[in-house]
């Protein structure tokens, strides 16, 4: 692997997320044609365009229109998957207008946003979809010209013999339409791509700056009423009564409905769609004429609340954590060699406890959806992560045929994971079926953060015995509201660098609704870990980026098949992000932390420079160096790099969400922090040159990000922090008067 990088240092602001996911289906059915040398005009999405395939439509000059099948919540997937597929078309980018495609289970597969994964299951397919097409082109070309195919070469949409003869694509597609599809096509490699690998503007780009619908909210139909639900304000909480003559009154109000049965019937089942994420309350719903209207309506509700399950707060939730970290119930995920041997042979132990609040997701765009239920079939609109998953539950709830959904897509303002679980387009469903008119649902900031499926509080304890100057184990233990993490994280580092390690869990089962937040358990864990290195090495009086590069020597070569991670990408990013950094060459007063870490099947190592001013410690800069394979788009890359680095700063240092008696403590931004514009550090983005297929990059880049600025304040502060948000512990902020006169 080459150390080689390819290096930016931009001050963007630009929130995307990653956690995104795709696949395909490859099939033909070619109509019409292109011609070749014919320049688009400036808006090309307003020419004729003419079915290709599931994936492709092409206009009479030459331009080419690509589908995007996946969602796109800002990870940029809707501008880097049509690129795999037109760099194996061979068609020149600039002639290619990009469409969101619909819900279609029978050209598409894995239409969902989660995970990171979007580039990386598609890949391979998405490139042999344009190669497909392409060779069959080639072929029809072939045929008329009486020559072998191999003896044809294609550029930017058009065909040449050895004789120099051309045929645009749009000459022969008719007859390529006839010919059988290819099983084996030849990809490009690596070195002749044209499109991969270059800089492509966002393809929505100009529609987000000028205000053209493109979100959610922006979707209307005629005829459509709005809706907002009143639901319970505490977990644990269910409706038993309400009046509604107030809000009968009200202007532009047209009915007060109830509704929970039909969605009882998702929660109550036997069904394995994990998207549902509904509370068993009954719900006051108010139908309006305008949003305002139904909002301000809802306030005038005067309903009755009993209680159905304990109203759980954090202090409670805090003991039930603790209490399950010190007992010995758990389930064991991965177990190396014999930890309790280790440590009752150890010189030294080192043992500490993180502990993580809720959080919710706070996307920009608040929870919408559109539904319009009829005899005929059923209409559905708006940012989900899950569609099929939602279409799915959304005919099981209403006992139709999955068949009768017709699920479109728009783009989102944000998801995060919170548009994984599909509540609002369930609702939006209920009501629809209910009223039997086209609705759109809206939740206000308060309904968004109130009503949420938040990441999870969690604390892990992590235990490291110390003989004859070497870390002989290492014990990690979690304990998590509602689940634990997923099976694959206990191979992550330190994995196989320690001969007795084990990862144990056990959680306690909450009323709060939880589920996926950017990069899910590592958001936290990476933290506790990386943190806890630091210290590890400090105990051992040994340097920190040494310790980890030995202990990964110790994996190279393995040939233990459940180990994640690959030990040489990863000391490569360490040592690129320490010569990238200026590790330990800083100027006085610039105080430096490091951490290094792998998810999403991604290598990242991130150093946080700090600096103290006005005698407080500032996050002044993160120098961030990502293997991701090979980058489709670096323009898009880096956006996603810089988000989930400033993401994770934010949200280390601010991020909390406390519960009273089920109700949380924040319901909009005048009291939940974030981090603000002027908070926002340097971001110098370096990603490893590569030729190797892609991984995930949407959320890698965000769980190193509060390691580094946690072992960056120790340096400046001579404080550990062991719990978030930073800001919470401000007596540990405290900077030692030598450093603030230094």
């Amino acid at each position: 692997m080459s150390k080689s990088a390819i290096s930016f240092n931009r001050r963007d602001f630009i929130r995307t997320s990653s956690l995104a996911s795709g696949g395909l289906l490859i099939g033909f059915n070619l109509f019409t044609a292109c011609k070749p040398k014919v320049k688009p005009p400036i808006d090309i999405s307003q020419l004729n365009f003419n079915d290709f395939n599931a994936y492709i439509k092409i206009a009479d000059n030459g331009a080419v229109t690509i589908f995007a099948p996946n969602p796109e919540i800002g990870q940029g997937v809707k501008t880097a998957m049509p690129m795999l597929i037109a760099e194996e078309l061979d068609v020149a980018w600039k002639n290619v207008y990009v469409q969101q495609g619909i819900l279609d289970t029978e050209n598409y597969t894995r239409q969902l946003a989660g995970g990171s994964q979007s580039i990386r299951l598609g890949w391979d397919p998405l490139r042999q979809t344009g190669a497909t097409a392409r060779q069959m082109l080639v072929n029809a070309a072939a045929a008329r010209w009486g020559v072998d195919p191999s003896t044809c070469t294609t550029s930017e949409g058009v065909i040449t013999n050895s004789q120099g003869e051309t045929l645009g694509y749009g000459d022969v597609v008719k007859d390529a339409a006839l010919l059988e599809v290819p099983e084996n096509v030849t990809l490009k490699d690596y070195k002749d791509f044209k499109i991969i690998g270059t800089d492509a503007p966002n393809v929505d780009l100009d529609a987000i700056i000028t205000g053209k619908p493109l979100f959610g909210l922006d979707y209307k139909v005629d005829g459509m009423v709005y809706a907002a639900v009143l639901r319970p304000p505490a977990f644990g909480q269910q409706l038993e009564s309400f009046d509604d003559t107030a809000a009968r009154a009200m202007p532009g109000v047209i009915d007060v409905i109830r509704i929970g049965e039909k969605a009882k019937q998702l929660t109550s089942g036997e069904s394995n769609n994990w998207t549902v994420a509904l509370a068993n309350s009954d719900k006051v719903v108010v139908i309006a004429k305008t949003t305002w209207e139904a909002l301000k309506a809802k306030e005038a509700i005067k309903a009755k609340w009993i209680e159905n399950t304990p109203l759980e707060s954090t202090e409670y939730q805090d003991k039930q954590l603790l209490g399950l970290l010190d007992g010995k119930k758990f389930e064991t995920l991965r177990k190396d060699g014999d930890i309790n041997k280790a440590f009752a042979q150890a010189d030294q132990i080192l043992e500490r406890t993180y502990e993580s609040p809720f959080l919710p997701h706070n996307c920009m765009e608040p929870m919408n959806y559109f539904a319009n239920v009829t005899d005929e079939k059923i209409h559905l609109v708006g940012p989900v992560q899950t569609p099929e998953f939602a279409a799915t539950a959304v005919a099981g709830m209403l006992g139709r045929d999955v068949k009768d959904v017709h699920l479109e897509m728009t783009r989102m303002g944000g998801g995060f994971g919170r548009r994984l679980y599909g509540d609002f387009v369930y609702e939006a469903a209920e009501i629809s079926n209910a009223i039997k008119k086209p609705v759109k649902l809206i939740y206000s900031r308060e309904d968004d953060m109130t009503a949420g499926t938040y990441r999870p509080a969690i604390k892990y304890r992590i235990k490291a015995a110390i003989k004859d100057g070497a870390v002989t184990a290492y014990y990690l233990k979690e304990a998590a509201i509602n689940a634990n993490m997923y099976g694959l994280i206990p191979n992550f580092f330190p994995a196989g660098a320690i001969d007795n390690y084990q990862v144990d869990v056990a959680n306690y089962k909450s009323n709060i609704t939880t589920g996926a937040w950017r990069a899910p358990y590592t958001n936290f864990l990476a933290f506790a870990e990386q943190s806890f290195f630091d210290e590890l090495a400090e105990t051992m009086e040994v340097d920190p980026i040494q310790l980890r590069l030995d202990l990964l020597q110790k994996v190279k070569g393995t040939t233990d098949q459940r180990i994640e991670y690959s030990p040489e990408r990863l000391a490569n990013v360490i040592n690129v992000a320490v010569e990238k950094s200026g590790w330990g060459k800083k100027e006085a007063g610039i105080y430096q932390g490091f951490a290094s870490y792998y998810c999403h099947n991604s290598h990242v190592a991130e150093v946080a420079d700090v600096a103290i001013e006005n005698g407080i410690p500032v996050v002044k800069k993160v120098t961030c160096v990502v293997d991701c394979g090979i980058v489709v788009n670096p323009l898009g890359a880096i956006n996603q790099i810089e988000g989930g680095v400033i993401d994770g700063v934010g949200h280390a240092m601010y991020g909390d969400l406390e519960f009273l008696d089920g109700k949380p403590n924040s319901q909009n931004y005048d009291s939940y922090r974030l981090i603000r514009m002027k908070e926002v550090p340097i971001v110098e983005t370096h990603m490893i040159k590569s030729d190797v297929a892609p991984t995930g990059l949407g959320e890698p880049t965000l769980p190193p990000a509060g390691a580094a600025v946690a072992n960056a304040l120790k340096a400046a502060t001579g404080n550990r922090f062991t719990a978030q948000p930073f800001s919470k512990f401000p007596e540990l902020m405290k900077v030692p008067e030598k450093s603030i006169i230094g």
